[in-house]
């Protein structure tokens, strides 16, 4: 088993107190080759020393004691609608929930309020297709790892928001915050390049709602592809402290 020591930076926040869990599943995923899912069972503190264990087919995350997530290999059967081209990715942004309510105003994946380069700025809007969505991406260079390429962390963090505004809406009083995340990684985007991320619901269970995500260059080629569930909770259970210090007031639904 090996072991190593790690924080969530605050740049990579979902939630304002806690990581972006499709960020932290890639983290907890790394080194973990084919198709994985990562089940999250505790919010991701940020600034706080964590703990990853790994071997070839296993990982988790602890803080102290608390198990906050686990991965394992897996298997994933999905089929991605026809991509739609770049232009029409970009025309669908005005259509982004987000911009209307947010409850996480500054996730580092979906924030409207994040920077261009610090944030990832990925707004999935609704395309002709019923229950598709679709945003473009273009990729900071902050995000390369040691190839130039996007580093996997990223590519699971750009697949994890997407899907949750597929299942949107909510009932009133209510939030979706990600409990699973089951991802193959079949190529590479290096930062800089065009990239188009399309969304898709796929079915509900009580409070458990699953869609999917996809990822491709601007010419076609794949680069992710992800099966998400997402879970039902009360929007109490996620409204910042009063005072929080990034000013991070919720504004409704994912």
């Amino acid at each position: 088993m090996n072991v190593e020591s790690l924080e969530i930076d605050a740049r990579f926040c979902g939630p304002p107190n806690s990581g972006n869990g499709g960020y932290v599943c890639g983290r907890i995923a790394r080194q973990l080759r084919g198709t994985v899912s990562v089940r999250l069972k505790a919010p991701p503190p940020l600034h706080t020393p964590l703990r990853r264990e790994w071997s070839d087919d296993h990982a988790r995350l602890l803080h102290g004691s608390t198990l906050i997530g686990e991965a394992k290999k897996a298997e994933l059967h999905l089929e991605a609608p026809p991509r739609p081209d770049f232009a029409t990715c970009e025309r669908a942004v005005d259509t982004y929930l987000g911009f209307r309510r947010h409850l996480f105003p500054r996730c580092f994946v979906c924030g409207p309020e994040r920077a261009a380069g610090d944030g990832l700025r990925i707004f999935p809007g609704a395309l002709p297709e019923p229950g598709l969505l679709a945003a473009p991406w273009v990729p900071d260079e902050s995000l390369a790892d040691a190839t130039g390429a996007v580093a996997s962390e990223f590519v699971w963090a750009a697949l994890d928001c997407p899907s949750g505004f597929a299942v949107l809406p909510v009932p009133e009083g209510s939030a979706i915050v990600l409990g699973e995340l089951c991802a193959t990684l079949v190529g590479e985007l290096a930062v800089g390049q065009r990239a188009v991320v399309t969304a898709w619901p796929i079915g509900q269970e009580g409070r458990r709602r699953m869609a999917a995500s996809a990822i491709h260059t601007e010419h076609g080629q794949p680069v992710a592809v992800a099966r998400a569930v997402w879970i039902e909770v009360p929007h109490e259970a996620w409204i910042a402290p009063r005072g929080d210090a990034a000013g991070n007031a919720p504004a409704g639904g994912r």
